[in-house]
């Protein structure tokens, strides 16, 4: 960041307790408290680390579920599909639904540290 942007000074209270946890934060995130508070004053999710690797565990389960769904596709396209194909459908299918809950249930509790 360029000084130019960063050149309005903000004063503000907080409680001792307050001050604990903040400085908790800081330290567990590694960062000096005005980066802490630019970060979740923008609450941008991509600069959360524990969000970009929910995510990307999703996506790669995502993928690995799909390779999977177009090889039962494919079958069908064949004449091949049979019953279990199908069954086999239904149970990614839950999967995917179970993996991408997890991951929102995660994000929406908060439990992931900042």
């Amino acid at each position: 960041m360029t000084q130019g942007r960063l050149s309005k000074v903000k004063k503000f209270r907080i409680s001792p307790e307050e001050a604990k946890v903040l400085a908790n934060k800081v330290e567990l995130a590694n960062m000096t408290e005005s980066e802490y508070l630019r970060l979740m004053i923008s609450q941008k999710p991509n600069d959360y680390p524990k969000i970009r690797i929910l995510l990307k565990e999703l996506i790669n389960e995502v993928n690995h579920i799909g390779t999977n769904i177009n090889q039962i596709v494919h079958n069908y396209n064949s004449g091949f599909y049979s019953e279990d194909d199908k069954d086999r459908l239904v149970a990614y299918m839950r999967k995917l639904n179970i993996e991408v809950n997890k991951v929102y249930e995660t994000i929406n509790k908060g439990k992931f540290d900042n």
